[in-house]
């Protein structure tokens, strides 16, 4: 007997407006014999959705899946980051700085105060999100 082997792929989806109410998920585990975990979704007061799942099933058709997805104009993001950091609210006043434990948010230049962000750093504490007072660092959760 030949086994296909499974594997599981975690992404973050992004639903413009028109799309939120489409039954996406169910298509992927219809039409393309997939397993979906759904472990974090919001949907925003514009009507914007973020879904962050886990998709199993053979290579192939995860494959298949993800262009139907992007085919309906979803944002695929695949490496699984839910923080954005913008850099024009940044005021850099280094209150996010020692909350950091990975460092993914650092003083860049000690001169200019100037603060960078490194996504692959960042394990998603969140603890940015609730030190920043201007609102520079966002959970889209």
């Amino acid at each position: 007997m030949n086994t296909v082997e499974q594997i599981t792929k975690r992404v973050i989806l992004n639903f413009p407006q028109f799309n939120v109410g489409q039954p996406i998920i169910t298509r992927l585990i219809r039409d393309f014999d997939l397993e979906i975990n759904i472990y974090r979704a919001r949907v925003t007061p514009n009507k914007e959705g973020y879904i962050a799942i886990d998709i199993t099933g053979e290579e192939s058709l995860i494959e298949e899946g993800l262009e139907f997805i992007q085919s309906l104009n979803v944002d695929i993001n695949l490496t699984m980051n839910s923080l954005l950091w913008d850099k024009d609210r940044c005021t850099g006043c280094g209150n996010c700085v020692p909350h950091c434990p990975t460092g993914a948010l650092h003083v860049m230049d000690k001169r200019t105060r100037q603060i960078d962000f490194h996504k692959d750093k960042c394990i998603e504490c969140l603890s940015c999100v609730e030190n920043c007072p201007f609102g520079a660092c966002i959970s889209i959760f």
